[in-house]
């Protein structure tokens, strides 16, 4: 064994054992040594998007996984981790866009540094299950089960509502609208009605909705409580206005009826205006014979289209000089153009009730609109110039001015009113979702391709199961002049399936979520060309453990949960949800620091570029650059980002510490679920303790070797060797704990005490102290071993270990021996007259009787009862013992 630690050589010599030997490949139905089936084990990571290099918030990911994997493998679980790429996407488009390359040739390039970086961290993967969005076998099968969903009326073709980039010519998606422009060109977003396709995760609403709120215990209290929120089922009363507007053909516009959906019905007496989606019939009618309202309708149509853009927008109407009558009092009620009201959101109209809501409220004021008090709170006097928050109070309110409602409480007013639009046939009950069906299609080019033929006369025709997959054409290069594949003649122009005609495939191509909403399926059935899964999916799911960020909390995982259902309803799969337990790590920080340019930019800094200072308390008030000695501002601490100079490529930190070095700080540093700061000195101090676990075993090393060998009396043992089994016996029990609870940092900070405690003892020269010395170690290899696999499989096999217990990478978890627990002697607090006054230290099992007498002899009870006898002693036992006196 050498004596200096290298933690590249030692890297490089597992890894490279660990690829001849494939131990991470996983297999179904594996049994243990006593014939028995090992239970299974599913533990996967949120694939990552391969954008060029893994940060550090993959590195803490991983290793969390890692960390679990190899700990269940050790206690007998049969484990799969594995490994794929979220391949699809705009990322790959920029990329290609900026370097004149292929979308393809970037991702795979991208792919291949990434899979050496993780392969690099010793990550216990097993590749053979890899799999890559973009490649035909795996979109294959999205394709597939798109066709099965059109066939069983899940998935659907409607006009929709999109972001519409002007100069780029495409369509783009909500978070590339900054300021209503489009992220790249800067053009003002434009709303267009386009087709598309949707797949009906409204049908689970309800599903989705219960088992997140009463199953799932295993997932994070705020997960639950964003999916909860996010679907947002509403109670309340779907109802028309009466009218008489005809179109130019002279047909009732809407069969005569202006729906809206209503939690408030209570309030339908307070309506004094109604304000329609500009993209709304009755809009569009209007706006015919008037060319003011025709213009601002093409004002409404720029900017975002989501629920936060229209929130953030100032609220802005137009009356359209059209009028629908009141459902129960018959009296016209003006319709206005509203840029706050979106189409897509239930009939795209609403019920003005300026009284009792504060947008209405805002948006009657701004225009001179009616305010007409409903609702009453005793006590509360209504000031039509100021909104105050009991105008929407619903528990306390009675109804006012509402004529045969008056004094009903709100759920009184709503039972009665919704009887009587039922009555009317103009209403009913209704439960709806803030939730809305899922748009799949995406007018990009790198993306599945949606399996559909456009015929002239067969119209959209789905391409036969025997010709997929659509294979997507890799060499394009994307202009920013809208979708490539509209100008690829070879894969658009194909003929009709259904009449044989030309005809022209469908260019859009699928959302990314749609890749990532069951490729963790995939993996328990990798390179199955016949079926999308197979009865190997039956053993390993539900997965067991996902880990990812909270960012994902909401689309990916409803998504994900919703594809589960389908996959289910169509028997693909047997189970309900997914991921039986989830954990939502925390995000890596580091500091930040920046200056304004002359131009106006902000120009960042790498911290290591960087001198701090620092005020009386040693908190950091500013900082200037080694350089040049210049001023720049400290941003305090915030997530790694490339953007900000305030990242790290931890192949940096793996080719000059080492991947174990990495590995240890990233779990040390932090609980799991908590956001960890990044720290120089703590990486440092990482790298020490694995030079000192190094030496510590160079140093023992005959006394390990021979230790293993010898029997394990442990009665023969010292007193030092026995206080060091109790040591690290306890915190073996506490690690224990710690790794069911996924306190990976405890985990750690129980092994550092461990290496101290084995460090600090006085070993005999005696066979007892050198089996007691190698238990002890072979513990802290063992309880190490998920956190740096390296070291302790190195370690282990340098002292022999290998080769009389096995590889490390199957070694059993260590067991905690309960009678190295028990201390032979055991020290009580002393107190005299309840004032403590020393200890006393009895023999472990020692009688009260004995623990009395031991006391009253002590010394410190004589020199304070002055030598009187004790009238009497109390015994707490295992804690103190009180003379009175």
């Amino acid at each position: 064994m050498q004596e200096r630690y290298s933690h590249s050589e030692v890297e490089q010599l597992a890894q490279q054992d660990w690829a001849a030997r494939d131990v991470y490949r996983a297999q179904e139905n594996l049994t243990a040594a006593d014939g028995s089936l090992k239970p299974k084990y599913y533990a996967c990571s949120m694939l990552p998007y391969p954008s060029g290099k893994l940060h550090m918030g993959h590195v803490r990911n991983y290793t969390i996984n890692d960390m679990m994997a190899r700990q269940l493998r050790m206690r007998g679980y049969n484990v799969l981790m594995p490994m794929g790429w979220d391949a699809f996407g705009m990322p790959a488009e920029n990329a290609a866009i900026k370097s004149q390359v292929p979308p393809a040739k970037w991702t795979y390039d991208n792919i291949a540094y990434m899979k050496r970086q993780m392969q690099a961290m010793g990550l216990a993967i097993d590749w053979s299950r890899e799999m890559c969005a973009c490649d035909p076998k795996y979109y294959k099968w999205n394709q597939w089960l798109f066709l099965k969903m059109l066939d069983k009326g899940i998935a659907y073709r409607k006009t929709q509502t999109v972001n519409w980039d002007p100069v780029d010519q495409t369509v783009l998606a909500n978070e590339q609208v900054i300021d209503g422009r489009g992220w790249r060109s800067g053009a003002l977003v434009e709303k267009r009605e386009i087709p598309g396709y949707y797949l009906r995760i409204t049908d689970y609403a309800e599903e989705l909705l219960d088992t997140v709120k009463n199953g799932l215990p295993g997932w994070p209290e705020r997960v639950r409580l964003m999916q909860e929120n996010w679907i947002g089922k509403s109670q309340g009363v779907r109802f028309a206005f009466p009218h008489d507007i005809h179109n130019a053909q002279g047909e009732l516009i809407q069969d005569g009826q202006l729906f809206v959906f209503t939690t408030r019905i209570d309030t339908i007496m307070g309506v004094t205006f109604c304000a329609v989606a500009p993209e709304h019939p009755l809009a569009q009618h209007a706006a015919q014979q008037n060319p003011a309202l025709s213009d601002f309708i093409e004002e409404c149509k720029k900017g975002g289209t989501t629920e936060a853009d229209l929130a953030a927008r100032e609220k802005e109407g137009m009356p359209t000089g059209l009028t629908v009558r009141h459902p129960l009092t018959g009296a016209d009620v003006e319709v206005w153009v509203g840029n706050y009201v979106l189409m897509s959101y239930g009939d795209g109209a609403v019920m003005g009730v300026p009284a009792h809501d504060e947008r209405d409220f805002a948006f009657a004021l701004k225009y001179d609109l009616p305010i007409q008090q409903v609702i009453a709170v005793e006590d509360k006097n209504y000031d039509t110039t100021v909104w105050q928050d009991w105008y929407g109070d619903k528990q306390q309110g009675k109804t006012i001015n509402s004529g045969k409602y008056d004094g009903l409480t709100h759920t009184e007013a709503v039972d009665a009113i919704a009887a009587d639009l039922q009555a009317a046939n103009l209403g009913e009950k209704q439960t709806t979702y803030r939730l809305r069906d899922w748009g799949i299609s995406r007018q990009r080019y790198w993306g599945t391709p949606i399996p559909i033929i456009h015929c002239p006369d067969c119209g959209p025709v789905p391409v036969p199961e025997k010709d997929l997959p659509v294979i997507l054409p890799e060499e394009l290069i994307p202009d920013g002049s809208g979708n490539p594949l509209n100008k690829h003649a070879e894969f658009l122009n194909v003929d009709c399936p259904s009449c044989g005609k030309a005809a022209q495939r469908e260019t859009d191509t699928m959302d990314t979520f749609v890749d990532s909403s069951w490729y963790f399926l995939r993996y328990a059935a990798p390179n199955n060309d016949t079926a999308m899964v197979d009865a190997r999916t039956d053993y390993w799911m539900p997965m067991d453990q996902y880990i990812g960020g909270i960012e994902h909390a909401v689309l990916h995982l409803l998504y994900a949960r919703f594809w589960t259902k389908v996959m289910r309803d169509m028997g693909l799969i047997k189970v309900d949800e997914p991921f039986t337990k989830l954990l939502c790590q925390g995000m890596v920080l580091n500091h930040i620091y920046s200056r304004r340019t002359p131009q106006g930019g902000i120009e960042y800094f790498w911290p290591e570029d960087v001198d701090n200072e620092y005020d009386e308390k040693g908190a950091i008030i500013g900082a200037r650059l080694k350089s040049d000695g210049s001023q720049i501002q400290y941003g305090g601490i915030g997530t790694m980002s490339k953007s900000k100079n305030n990242g790290l490529d931890p192949q940096t930190l793996i080719d000059t510490m080492g991947a174990d070095t990495a590995r240890l700080f990233i779990m040390f540093a932090s609980p799991p679920e908590q956001t960890l700061e990044w720290s120089d000195s703590g990486v440092e101090g990482a790298n020490r303790f694995l030079r000192r676990l190094w030496a510590f075993c160079h140093q023992k090393a005959d006394d390990l070797k021979v230790g293993m060998q010898q029997a394990q009396n442990w009665s023969e043992l010292d007193a030092e060797a026995k206080r060091v089994r109790l040591e690290v016996h306890g915190l073996l029990k506490q690690a224990d704990y710690d790794y069911q609870r996924i306190h990976y940092n405890t985990v750690v900070s129980s092994c550092m005490k461990m290496l101290n405690t084995l460090e600090s003892a006085k070993w005999a020269d005696t066979p007892a102290s050198h089996a007691a010395l190698a238990e002890t170690t072979s513990i802290l290899l063992r309880v190490l071993y998920p956190v740096v696999p390296h070291i302790s499989w190195h370690l282990w096999r340098e002292l022999g270990w290998a080769d009389q217990h096995g590889d490390m990478l199957d070694a059993s978890w260590p067991l905690v021996d309960e009678q190295a627990l028990i201390a032979d002697e055991v020290e009580l607090m002393l107190q005299v007259n309840g004032k403590l006054r020393g200890s006393l230290c009895v023999a472990h099992g020692a009688s009260k009787e004995s623990i009395e007498q031991l006391a009253a002899e002590h010394k410190s009870v004589q020199k304070f009862l002055e030598g009187r006898a004790p009238k009497r002693i109390i015994v707490v036992p295992g804690k103190l013992v009180n003379v009175v006196g």
